[in-house]
């Protein structure tokens, strides 16, 4: 990561790792240069014949794409470690190397979640000091903004050490990337008090409290809509069936008002002159709208979307790549993280 500053941001795309792939990635590649022409230059990795007839298609005559071949593909089915060590020339392990070698910024994938972690950790390398990176997932709150769910599922067996760490990367993706002033931190638990709770969330409390961090306490499930804190802290196991189930309610949601439009013509009409309403109250809900989550403690860029995502999504994932890289992200987070173990070992 070594690009001066202002100069062109290198986003190797993972272009073969969505459920839509190539043609997702690629349309999401043009449409990001579309907004930012002079300030990105985009690798696809993948199939180079497969990319090269979706350019043709997208109608893309520039030159700030390029494309890096790699015959073989990590599927949503392969055994993340297994096929990191197997697949070297995978797309995402190819892209991978493009960060690791400094032939690139950022990573960005839409494929799959455990394989990305993976390759991130193994081949960019973790930053000094940190013990496991954390998946930092934003979830729309009644606050017009957003309450981070860290970790949301880049490990599950986390100790309470380790989730300080994932508070202190958080805090200061949050505050160096998007502005947030001393971002507040939560732990979430069973209740409020401090008496309540697992062995392990009694000790990572103890923990955050002698922290320089914002930490307001115990929280309970309900105020990650609320938004009660800027970051909701817990172990990835929690963490990812949190996420999980706030992505579902969208397609929840709109089930049931196609069943209920079903019930009458009147229920029809009234959904039909609803639907522009519902669109705009729920935008911060469409996971294409936000993009992708931060792999948070890599010595890189790791933009994680999801599978399903539209040529939107994959957009603004590279645009929010971009924006780690305009604030100087992995520089911030090592000062952060060197600083907590310097304040750890003199407290």
């Amino acid at each position: 990561m070594s690009s001066p500053k202002n100069s062109e941001i290198r986003i190797a795309l993972d272009a073969m790792g969505g459920d839509f792939a190539p043609r997702n990635e690629v349309q999401g590649a043009v449409l990001a240069l579309r907004e930012l022409p002079d300030k990105l230059r985009i690798i696809l990795v993948g199939d180079e014949n497969k990319i090269a007839e979706e350019l043709k298609k997208a109608e893309y005559s520039g030159d700030k794409i390029q494309i890096r071949h790699a015959a073989e593909v990590i599927t949503m089915h392969d055994s993340p470690s297994k096929a990191v060590k197997e697949k070297k020339d995978s797309s995402l392990v190819v892209a991978a190397n493009l960060v690791k070698n400094d032939e690139a910024d950022a990573l960005v994938s839409a494929g799959n979640t455990g394989a990305v972690g993976v390759a991130s950790i193994f081949i960019i390398g973790r930053i000094k000091g940190v013990s496991r990176p954390t998946i930092a997932a934003p979830i729309p709150n009644e606050k017009r903004s957003f309450t981070y769910i860290s970790d949301a599922g880049a490990f599950v067996d986390s100790k309470p050490d380790h989730l300080v760490e994932f508070a202190t990367l958080t805090a200061t993706y949050l505050s160096e990337v998007y502005g947030v002033k001393n971002p507040s931190v939560g732990l979430l638990n069973v209740g409020e008090e401090e008496s309540k709770g697992l062995k392990f969330t009694k000790e990572t409390f103890d923990l955050m409290k002698k922290t320089d961090l914002n930490f307001i306490g115990n929280i309970e499930g309900r105020d990650i809509f609320k938004g009660t804190v800027d970051i909701a802290l817990c172990d990835g196991f929690i963490g990812n069936l949190l996420l999980k189930q706030a992505e579902s309610m969208l397609s929840f949601l709109k089930t049931k008002f196609k069943q209920y439009a079903e019930t009458s013509l009147i229920a029809k009409l009234q959904i039909g002159l609803a639907v522009p309403a519902i669109k705009k109250a729920l935008y911060d809900a469409d996971v294409d709208n936000v993009g992708g989550t931060p792999l948070l403690g890599i010595n890189g860029i790791t933009i994680i979307g999801h599978g399903s995502s539209k040529p939107k999504g994959i957009k603004n994932m590279i645009l929010q790549a971009a924006k780690a890289f305009d604030a100087d992200l992995v520089n911030k987070l090592k000062e952060a993280i060197e600083n907590e173990h310097e304040r750890t070992q003199s407290s």
